[in-house]
């Protein structure tokens, strides 16, 4: 975030973007392909992060494994990761408490273009 006027900057190194809530805690953008082979993290999509989950998307099974998705990634626990928006879209609002935007990204992004393989 630019101190001086409020607003948020874009990490140069990546296309999708977080935005801050009143609390100053990271709104990850997320777009979610269900019934996926494997569990990862394949690349940006129109701004927003784009995760390949295997669950199905009926009751709630796709939201659910995305949370302990992110979990996992992000090595938080599960109390720091609420689905803002979304419940029944691909597009998804995830809150993030406990990490800045950079860190959101480096654990995230780094895994998908060094190792290029999927999470299992």
């Amino acid at each position: 975030m630019n101190a001086h006027d409020g607003t948020r900057q874009q990490n140069p190194s990546s296309k999708f973007t977080c935005s801050d809530t009143i609390s100053g805690m990271p709104i990850l953008h997320v777009h979610v392909v269900a019934n996926a082979k494997v569990d990862s993290v394949v690349g940006e999509h129109g701004g927003a992060i784009k995760i390949k989950l295997r669950a199905p998307a009926v009751e709630g099974r796709a939201n659910a494994a995305l949370i302990d998705f992110l979990v996992k990634q992000l090595k938080l626990p599960r109390h720091s990761i609420v689905l803002e928006r979304g419940e029944r879209s691909r597009n998804k609002l995830i809150r993030i408490d406990g990490l800045m935007e950079e860190d959101v990204h480096r654990r995230l992004l780094r895994k998908h273009r060094n190792e290029s393989t999927p999470i299992q």
